[in-house]
């Protein structure tokens, strides 16, 4: 909708609003835009304490409280969205919980009792705490607290605090879309990160001068963090382009399992020292290994500028003829380049796939 709005915008006001709207600059800004945005959120912390007080709401601060839990520390639209539901969720639980302790107390006057379905709440909450729900488990219990205090509140003063709950998450959505972070930003360049890595250690593996093992190692530890970034981003991209886990998962998948064979390449390339294998290496693999390192950049570029024409084919493997005919020695090198050479493939295709998705 943002890119809708853009376009259709007067030519002037697009090359102003261009800087912000850029996707590779909103990326390496991220954290001047998020204290923008949370400078936006104390806005809305005012807008929430006019409106609170304005209308003389009970127990207004709780709006004010509330804005600044689902908002404050989380840059990623996705997040911001993920958590406000989650909060929403775990006020109406906390809330329901509350306001039936208030209700015996109220008509059965039994302090005991109610300290008695408190614990057993909170006991609830805190063995569904272990787990994926573990923070609206964690918001239930504290919103009974809320709600319910110690069993002592008016019905009146429960209902309006689990209101003013509410009234703070609808205020941190609706600033959330002041120019919002999206993970998926984050992941595209850095997956394109990681294939620009597996570029360089492919060039580096297969030409053979200057190869350092120390070098491989290093950069297989930053490959590693790459990947743990990139998969504490998945949730949050999965629910802003609306793409499936099981597509991201298989994307993480097929990068664990090429920087592994690139692992295993380096292991078992042909000596620098050995003519033959030199040759055998120019002669047969030189036409794949471009291949594969103009695919792996031509990724990188697609993800990083939107480029989606860069995942289109780059030709077809050249191995597949010679792999059973070649002989022993570098039977298993030219299989492994085979197989990675087909991973990076198939994975070219899986962004392809979701291009139209990812590439806002």
């Amino acid at each position: 909708m943002t890119g809708m709005l853009f376009s259709r915008a007067h030519p002037w006001l697009r090359r102003v609003l261009r800087p912000m709207l850029d996707p590779a600059r909103r990326y390496r800004h991220a954290k001047v835009i998020h204290a923008g945005r949370v400078a936006l959120g104390l806005v809305g912390l005012l807008t929430s304490i006019a409106l609170t007080t304005g209308i003389h709401l009970p127990h207004g601060e709780w709006a004010s409280i509330t804005l600044l839990v689902v908002i404050g520390g989380l840059q990623h639209h996705g997040n911001i969205r993920k958590k406000a539901a989650e909060r929403a969720l775990g006020t109406l639980i906390g809330a329901g919980a509350g306001l039936v302790i208030i209700l015996q107390q109220s008509y059965f006057h039994a302090p005991l009792l109610s300290y008695a379905l408190i614990v057993i709440a909170c006991a609830i909450c805190a063995y569904h705490a272990i787990g994926k729900g573990g923070y609206v488990a964690l918001l239930s219990a504290i919103t009974i607290f809320i709600v319910a205090g110690h069993g002592e509140n008016a019905i009146a003063d429960g209902l309006w605090r689990a209101a003013d709950v509410l009234i703070g998450i609808a205020i941190a959505l609706l600033f959330s879309f002041a120019l919002p972070l999206h993970a998926t930003y984050t992941w595209r360049y850095k997956l394109a990160e990681a294939l620009r890595s597996c570029a360089r250690m492919h060039t580096a593996i297969v030409n053979g001068a200057g190869f350092d093992r120390a070098v491989l190692q290093r950069a297989m530890v930053l490959q590693g963090s790459l990947l743990v970034q990139l998969r504490s981003l998945m949730p949050s991209v999965a629910k802003e382009i609306n793409v499936s886990m099981e597509q991201l998962e298989a994307i993480q998948h097929g990068m664990r399992v090429s920087i592994s064979l690139l692992e295993v390449l380096a292991a078992t390339r042909p000596r620098v020292d050995d003519e033959l294998a030199k040759a055998f290496v120019r002669d047969y693999l030189a036409e794949e290994n471009r291949r594969v390192s103009a695919m792996l950049i031509g990724m990188a570029r697609a993800l990083t500028h939107g480029v989606v024409a860069r995942l289109a084919p780059r030709g077809t493997c050249s191995l597949a003829q010679i792999a059973g005919t070649v002989a022993p020695r570098w039977a298993g090198y030219v299989s492994l380049t085979l197989r990675l050479s087909e991973e990076f493939d198939d994975l070219r295709q899986r962004l392809a796939a979701i291009a139209d998705r990812w590439n806002i």
